[in-house]
């Protein structure tokens, strides 16, 4: 307690930021009279949070009544579906607003409803509570509506002034080239015509799934709303809010993969709350394009294929009342199948295994029999070039070598640094059909581009003496055929080799440094090498040697070309060998 004009004080006045409930400080925070005195503040307001981990193909479990359907089917309860019922007091809708879908295949369904007469302010405070729970700030009563009917049935919702639509008029069509929006976050964004936007007769208006714009944006002085209902295709809402770095509650929603069902059911439902909390009239009737309307899916589950998955039998009865549980309808048809109506929330369900794997989930997979493994192990198969692979790799790393892995894929550009011009054109790199990148766009024909790039990623943070290799395959073209994969292992050294106290101290990294490394490894492999002067055009003249075994070259050795190695941004001396030790 503290003194406070010589009175002993137990307690302060706190605003809602003090105690962290939200953003507002303008005031002191006054509870209701019949709040316990002495009684904790957060047994007194506080509520339960849950915090779930989903995974991406559960859309629905984006909502509140989504988590209590799993919740009822696993208690044996009731869900309570939200009521959608309201009065259409005012005049009917058609006429007073036109929607108009210039891309159906970005936008199935786009449901809009008016309501007039609005009156915009501070939302209920248990509807605050509700969106501060849940991680949002709340903003006014319209925009905290639509918030709170996305978090309780998972479809995002927007709502526009109606009188700062031109014409009265929804588009919604790709962007056209160099139109740009300033959207409610301020920021102006250049679009491109792969996005999707909700345009007036004009110009766009909102960034179709991810964020509205602020030219039509709602305001105290807005009296009549158009509220938007829609389905977006998720890869493009994607795509859009990944390349303008405007990921948003929305577009994470829509992205997944939403049920086109739900516009009509969530825009009901908003109308309703905009009706009882914001003093509104609502149009008659709602306005639903609906170009890409789908038919209820249907599976049909054989009872072997639900046994054999299992490993158990489940009666008739017991297996309707599981799927029921979870809304779907089930139907047995005599003597051995069900066929099964997939409810519009679980866009994640097409076929039979997915059936089957609902009522594993709601058994319980500890409740699934379990059985030993049966049968013989299969034999061993030799597999000496991975024997060698592994070999040449611990022979290397015990000699103080790292080793890296780095892409099988590189660019051309990339290999022109280290290859010859003539041949790379006599053999061409084979290029893959569709590369990820410009940088992973043919398979590698040599590993030196690679370990040059990495080693320069190195010794960019380190100057002590450096040496890294890579066992890996290339992939030397062959006409009319696939291309040959031969095993290689390369290395690249750099830096001076450290004294007895781990200083640098001794001679760059050179020609002799990269050979005794070759003559470590051959020797532990049991192997005569020989060495004679060759040319390169990565190394550096007088300083290469080719190495064959047996008469027959399998690599090279030397000091790698300044000319080269620049291009990589290395500096000082480097020294690389590359071996084909699969033949």
């Amino acid at each position: 307690p503290a003194v406070i004009r010589g009175v002993e004080s137990a307690g302060m006045v706190c605003s809602e930021k003090e105690l962290g409930l939200s953003d507002y400080h303008e005031g002191i925070m006054v509870l209701a009279e019949d709040a316990p005195v002495g009684a904790p503040v957060a047994s007194y307001l506080g509520d339960a949070v849950f915090d779930l981990a989903l995974t991406p193909n559960r859309p629905d479990l984006l909502s509140i009544v989504g988590v209590a359907r799993e919740v009822a089917a696993l208690t044996g309860n009731t869900v309570r579906e939200p009521s959608i019922e309201y009065a259409a007091t005012g005049k009917p809708i058609k006429g007073r607003a036109q929607v108009q879908i210039d891309d159906p295949d970005l936008c199935p369904r786009y449901v809009a409803a008016v309501i007039e007469g609005v009156t915009i302010g501070e939302s209920p405070p248990w509807m605050q509570e509700r969106l501060i729970g849940a991680g949002m700030r709340p903003i006014n009563s319209i925009v905290d509506i639509t918030n709170y009917v996305m978090l309780e049935l998972g479809q995002p919702l927007h709502a526009f002034d109606l009188s700062r639509l031109r014409r009265a008029q929804i588009i919604v069509r790709r962007a056209r080239p160099d139109e740009t929006l300033v959207l409610l976050d301020g920021s102006e964004q250049e679009l491109s015509p792969d996005m999707l936007v909700i345009a007036d007769a004009e110009v766009p208006v909102a960034l179709a799934g991810v964020m509205g714009g602020l030219d039509s944006e709602i305001n105290l002085n807005t009296t009549t709303i158009l509220l938007e209902s829609a389905s977006f295709h998720g890869p493009n809402i994607r795509r859009t809010a990944v390349a303008l770095k405007a990921r948003t509650d929305a577009s994470t929603r829509f992205d997944k993969g939403l049920s086109r069902h739900l516009p009509s059911i969530a825009a009901q439902r908003a109308v309703k709350l905009m009706v009882e909390l914001c003093g509104g009239r609502a149009a008659e009737g709602i306005i639903d394009v609906y170009p890409g309307k789908t038919k209820d899916v249907r599976v049909t589950l054989t009872q072997k294929r639900l046994h054999t998955l299992l490993g158990m039998e489940l009666p008739v009865a017991r297996v309707r009342q599981l799927l029921s549980s979870l809304g779907f309808s089930c139907r047995w048809v005599p003597p051995d199948r069900y066929v099964v109506r997939v409810p519009y929330w679980r866009t994640d369900v097409s076929i039979a295994d997915d059936v089957v794997e609902e009522i594993a989930r709601v058994i319980g997979y500890d409740r699934l029999p379990t059985r030993r493994l049966r049968g013989e192990l299969p034999p061993a198969w030799p597999q000496p070039r991975r024997d060698l692979r592994t070999r040449v790799a611990d022979i290397l790393a015990a000699a103080g070598m790292q080793e890296v892995v780095t892409y099988s894929l590189t660019s051309l550009e990339a290999l022109s640094k280290v290859l010859a011009p003539e041949e790379l054109s006599v053999h061409a790199p084979l290029r893959v059909a569709n590369p990820m990148s410009q940088e992973q766009e043919y398979a590698r024909t040599s590993l030196r581009a690679s370990l040059l790039r990495t080693l320069a990623d190195n010794v960019r943070h380190r100057d002590d003496f450096t040496a890294l290799f890579e066992t890996a395959r290339v992939y030397l073209p062959r006409p009319d055929d696939l291309p040959e994969e031969v095993e290689t292992v390369a290395a690249v050294i750099t830096g001076r080799s450290p004294d007895r106290w781990g200083r640098p101290g001794g001679e760059p990294a050179g020609f002799y440094q990269a050979k005794s490394y070759l003559d470590l490894l051959f020797g532990r492999l049991g192997v005569s090498a020989e060495y004679a002067e060759t040319e390169d055009h990565a190394l550096l003249p007088g300083r290469a040697a080719a190495v064959s075994v047996d008469g027959r070259r399998i690599g090279l050795v030397g000091q790698v070309h300044p000319r080269v190695a620049s291009q990589f941004d290395l500096e000082a001396p480097v020294a690389m060998f590359e071996i084909y030790y699969s033949s």
